[in-house]
């Protein structure tokens, strides 16, 4: 479909299940055998306020399709990232949270919202993990002196099938007024293809975008103790080394 938009026949398809950590290694190893450089990842899949359930890995699905999916996803595409940014050109790693970030909670000793679990709750935090896991990242690459910098956007309210488990009222109003009050699709793309290509963000990361603006996001976002222990936590939930204290300590 896109090569005949586009009339692009270099367009390919790689499948990935963000929720399958097994799906994600194998799409990375098919992506890495192509030996092509990466310029641009963007994290957009994602489950809005679904019913609780698991991904196949046993975590709770907006923490581990939403979060540690992209978590992972990104580390293990991290070395070529870093082989294809140069100065100049840095790559760029573009993260897509939600303004629900601004509600969340991030409960460090139940990321799996066992217990009483809220499916708005859920997401919130989810969202809220992906601002702090951008700014981590950011950190990590300057750190290093890598040509790769990690951003986080706010697309807005988009007109979308996400919004199928929401309350019926909600969904109501959006059938009813989504025209005037939702963006499309297409308009909801427009903060991540600014973050992924405008030349005002060469170099630039660490930054919280909503319709082509910087702008501030939840302030506990900014604690690099939290950012910190999100990311420790995140490494032994998805394999990953955690590289941080060698690298900070340099």
């Amino acid at each position: 479909m896109i090569q005949e938009e586009t009339l692009n026949d270099k367009v390919e398809f790689l499948y990935c299940d963000l929720a399958s950590m097994k799906s994600i290694r194998q799409f990375v190893h098919k992506f890495k055998e192509k030996k092509i450089p990466l310029h641009v990842l963007v994290n957009n899949a994602g489950v809005m306020m679904v019913p609780e359930r698991k991904t196949t890995d046993g975590f709770e699905e907006h923490f581990g399709l939403n979060y540690l999916g992209h978590f992972l996803l990104t580390n293990l595409l991290l070395d070529t990232l870093r082989e294809s940014g140069c100065p100049g050109r840095s790559a760029r790693v573009v993260t897509v949270s939600s303004a629900t970030h601004y509600v969340g909670e991030l409960n460090m000793d139940n990321l799996q919202s066992s217990g009483c679990y809220s499916s708005h709750g859920a997401y919130a935090q989810s969202k809220l993990a992906l601002v702090l896991f951008a700014y981590h990242l950011q950190g990590l690459l300057s750190a290093q002196g890598s040509h790769v910098t990690a951003n986080v956007v706010d697309p807005g309210v988009v007109n979308t099938n996400l919004y199928k488990h929401v309350f019926w009222g909600t969904r109501l109003v959006k059938k009813i007024f989504g025209w005037w009050f939702f963006k499309t699709p297409d308009e909801g793309a427009w903060t991540s293809i600014y973050a992924a290509v405008t030349p005002e963000l060469e170099g630039v990361g660490g930054r919280y975008v909503y319709n082509e603006k910087e702008t501030k996001s939840l302030k506990v976002t900014y604690d690099p103790q939290l950012q910190q222990q999100l990311w420790a936590r995140s490494c032994q939930m998805t394999g990953i080394r955690d590289v941080t204290p060698d690298v900070f300590s340099r």
